[in-house]
């Protein structure tokens, strides 16, 4: 064989598809392209839940401590009954039609007002309805990074981030979490910020915080204003965007006031975004309900985001649950069903201090 039809059939073997003259059998066929040839085909989480769960079945003592979901002492899933209630009072055709594309005008609303309210932000911010927190950190990968380009997020983390990082194109970068006093390493931070600008000429940011997942970590007033300086300082040489993962920040309310107002004092110098969540704030894990917020001080600016933001949905999960958002709006804007959500998420968190 002459060297270039070695090299021919070489590259061809080596991408699945057939030299000339070459017929492939059924079995030689790959239809998955390369990227996707080797993906797992269960989440390390929810497969070891199940192991967990099968295993309690066959009688083991065992502690399950996978999945992200508070349960009773019994084992039983813990739910609010406040929005139990919401979700039935739901006329049949309200929770059967489609949502808009976007999400209900007053669910996004509700989630800003509930969000940025209190510190007189809400007029300078939108959001768009998403598939649990997980589709606001995607729709977030989608728009406010090239492809190829790196989210940076600390040593500890999440382990979906890197599983979205890659379906989306992206790679995830890392930094120190924590420095020798096992307070948040805002000095490895800096390097970070500092090494992706040069790399990629813009840096996605993920902080999460309060109740870090899986540390359980937040961040104090301290700390916030250290990292709020240095962000700032990088924010000036290329675009910023700082998404923080409030997924589990009804937990820690003060720690997330906190949160909030430290975030708002990078508006107008980098891009704020918050990942909002009903699954852990409202223990409805498969309602999946959550929205990104977008924290932006130009009109213009506001109108684009949203607009790439609709876009984004209709072309991923067209829209989302419609009974869902009008449920989770009821507990958020009706004053008694409110209190109640308030009251029964105290006491959720009471049993999580007792343990």
């Amino acid at each position: 064989m002459e060297r270039d039809q070695w090299a021919c059939f070489c590259m061809c073997r080596e991408r699945r598809f057939a030299p000339p003259g070459h017929r492939v059998s059924r079995a030689e066929m790959d239809y998955l392209i390369a990227a996707r040839r080797e993906r797992p085909g269960d989440d390390p989480i929810f497969a070891l839940n199940a192991e967990a769960r099968r295993r309690h079945a066959a009688g083991e003592d065992v502690i399950n401590a996978t999945i992200g979901a508070l349960l009773y002492d019994d084992g039983s899933l813990a739910t609010m009954s406040s929005v139990v209630e919401a979700l039935r009072s739901n006329p049949p055709a309200e929770a059967a039609a489609y949502a808009p594309i976007a999400g209900r005008a007053d669910f996004r609303q509700a989630v800003i007002d509930d969000i940025l309210g209190e510190h007189g932000l809400a007029d300078q911010a939108i959001s768009v309805a998403t598939p649990g927190g997980s589709g606001a950190l995607r729709l977030a990968l989608d728009n406010f990074l090239e492809p190829n380009q790196s989210v940076l997020t600390t040593s500890f983390y999440w382990g979906p981030y890197r599983t979205l990082a890659d379906e989306s194109g992206h790679r995830l970068h890392t930094y120190n979490m924590f420095d020798a006093n096992k307070r948040f390493d805002v000095d490895a931070l800096d390097r970070a910020l500092g090494e992706g600008v040069k790399r990629d000429g813009r840096v996605m940011l993920f902080l999460n915080t309060p109740c870090h997942n899986p540390t359980g970590y937040s961040m104090d007033a301290a700390e916030w204003a250290d990292t709020i300086a240095v962000i700032e300082r990088h924010a000036k040489a290329a675009p910023i965007t700082v998404l923080t993962d409030i997924a589990y920040g009804y937990y820690a309310p003060e720690a997330l006031r906190s949160c909030v107002h430290s975030c708002s004092q990078l508006v107008g110098k980098a891009l704020v975004l918050f990942a909002w969540s009903a699954s852990k704030s409202f223990a409805q894990y498969g309602l999946r309900v959550g929205a990104l917020i977008a924290l932006v001080d130009s009109d213009q600016q506001r109108e684009r985001i949203f607009n790439a933001l609709s876009y984004s949905c209709r072309g991923t999960w067209s829209n989302c649950n419609s009974g869902g958002q009008a449920a989770i709006t009821r507990v958020l804007n009706e004053p008694i069903l409110n209190a109640r959500s308030i009251q029964e998420r105290a006491k959720l968190v009471g049993m999580l201090n007792r343990r």
